[in-house]
């Protein structure tokens, strides 16, 4: 049973977050420790674990994450404490955390892996939901099967799946970019991509869906969060599946993308009506939306940037995330990044003595890998989790440890649109200046390959559908062998670039 009894503890070990970051640096701490006590203090019932782990190859790694109630966790690990309760106050000098149940954790050293949440485009507006954890996407489903008409404000990985997955509603997709998708690749990756939009859904992809919720302690979880207004931890890489993403109308998709603008204004029905404006019905079959103006009355409506205005039933707001660092900067001296995580260096130590920090929550301060960039990912979670561990259990026992290899390579996997998504190394040429060069493949439907190469040798890669080619291009990329040789033979599909570099 999770320990909830308020009162004092002392390990050796204190960990902060039940996200993957947390639970995987508390699984590690435990392995490391067997008879020492792993204190876990996390505000949700549920925690999230890694299952169904593969490592594809050297540096690619592919798994599920799953809600569990804690005790299964303590059930695994019988040296893993759970503390069910919110973070009130950090005191570094004293060595302690203290809890909103009025626990007191002394630690010897504490791993921050709060996470992050999510940025808002309207704090306190009934109508704009974010979907950040198992909460806020349940209501999102509950709202969206009385919904006609729904606006994706954001980019990023949810902002994708969701225009994907929502089916039986109009979806009016804004977005600040030129193309959609524009973290995770370019204009013609987001070209291929967005004809999957139009197309029908095949019975085999609805066929696919399986269950990742539990709603074990759903009332709990509403207790909590009404009393301590903590947000649980982030969404599993397939956070959809299993949750009916269904409108009122009876088709697959209709999405509308409105590119390069943001949000001006929101307003209610009541606002809108004295406004006296117009709002733009949903373009039909590609027809320019200026042209019809929208009789529906709307419960909200979104005037944009490019000074368009659409009605809707809900706005979603899928625009990044930040940092969960508030609770932990009272009365203690971090240095932060820019985007405000908490700084830490290639041991992730924070600038503060003994307190180390993984996941959502940190922003990498060491010089990086000239083919590694963080990036808020599931994938890097759970890297930094076990290395985190890895350099605590180091540094308690006094041994040294090296960098671990996952930061050598920037490497995801993961899925949009039904296609299985590779990102490797730069793979948007990112920092590379204009001193780079280019190599596309692409068959409609199957396949979008595109090589970032400079000097002749390869720097990133983007690989979407079933290419079977990450292993060997994650080779190259890491071995930085010259390929100036090979030239567009590098991705001529006659050519079985496997059997070259083995």
């Amino acid at each position: 049973m999770a320990a909830s009894v308020p009162g004092s503890t002392e390990g050796k070990f204190v960990v902060v977050g039940g996200g993957v970051a947390g639970v995987t640096c508390a699984e590690q701490l435990a392995v490391h420790f067997p008879s020492e006590d792993i204190l876990l203090i996390t505000a949700s019932p549920v925690i999230k674990a890694v299952t169904n782990f593969k490592q594809v190859s050297k540096v690619l790694e592919e798994f599920s994450v799953e809600e569990q109630p804690s005790t299964t966790l303590e059930s695994r690990f019988p040296n893993i404490r759970v503390i069910e309760s919110g973070v009130k106050q950090l005191k570094s000098e004293e060595h302690c955390v203290l809890t909103e149940d009025g626990g007191r954790h002394v630690y010897k050293k504490l791993c921050l892996c709060a996470g992050a949440k999510p940025k808002l485009i309207c704090e306190e507006n009934p109508y704009v939901l974010g979907i950040r954890d198992t909460d806020s996407a349940q209501e999102f489903q509950k709202q969206l099967i009385k919904a006609k008409r729904i606006m994706i404000i954001g980019n990023g990985g949810i902002a994708l799946e969701l225009a994907y997955e929502v089916e039986g509603c109009e979806v009016i997709w804004a977005i600040k970019d030129k193309a959609i998708g524009n973290t995770f690749f370019d204009a013609g990756a987001a070209e291929f991509l967005t004809s999957k939009l139009a197309a029908k859904k095949s019975q085999a992809e609805i066929a696919n869906k399986r269950t990742k919720y539990t709603t074990d302690g759903r009332k709990k979880v509403a207790q909590s969060k009404a009393s301590t207004g903590n947000i649980g931890s982030a969404l599993g890489p397939d956070w959809h599946e299993g949750l009916i993403l269904k409108g009122t109308k009876e088709f697959s998709h209709k999405v509308h993308i409105e590119t390069e603008c943001e949000v001006k204004k929101i307003y209610h029905r009541e606002e809108f009506r004295i406004s006296k404006k117009n709002s733009l019905a949903f373009p039909q079959n590609g027809q320019k939306p200026s042209v019809t103006t929208d009789n529906e009355i709307w419960p909200v409506y979104v005037e944009l940037t490019n000074g368009k205005m659409y009605g809707c039933d809900f706005i979603v707001s899928a625009t990044g995330v930040t940092p969960n660092t508030e609770r932990f900067l009272f009365g203690n001296n971090f240095d932060l990044g820019e985007d405000s995580g908490l700084k830490v260096d290639d041991h992730m130590c924070t600038s503060i003595a003994d307190v180390y920090a993984a996941g959502d929550i940190c922003s990498a301060a060491w010089q990086p890998s000239a083919l590694w960039q963080q990036m808020r990912l599931w994938t890097q979670a759970r890297q930094m989790g076990w290395y985190a561990a890895k350099c605590m259990a180091a540094a308690a026992s006094g041994d040294s440890v090296d960098m671990d290899f996952s930061f050598e390579l920037f490497a995801h996997v993961t899925k949009f649109f039904n296609y299985k998504v590779v990102l490797l190394g730069k793979y948007n040429a990112q920092g590379l200046g204009s001193d780079h060069e280019l190599m596309l493949r692409c068959t409609k439907g199957q396949e979008y390959i595109k090589v970032v190469m400079q000097n002749g040798r390869m720097m990133g890669a983007v690989l979407i559908g079933e290419t079977d080619l990450e292993e060997t291009f994650e080779n190259l990329i890491l071995n930085q062998m010259n390929l100036s040789s090979y030239g567009e033979d590098l991705l001529d599909p006659n050519i079985d670039i496997e059997d070259y570099f083995d």
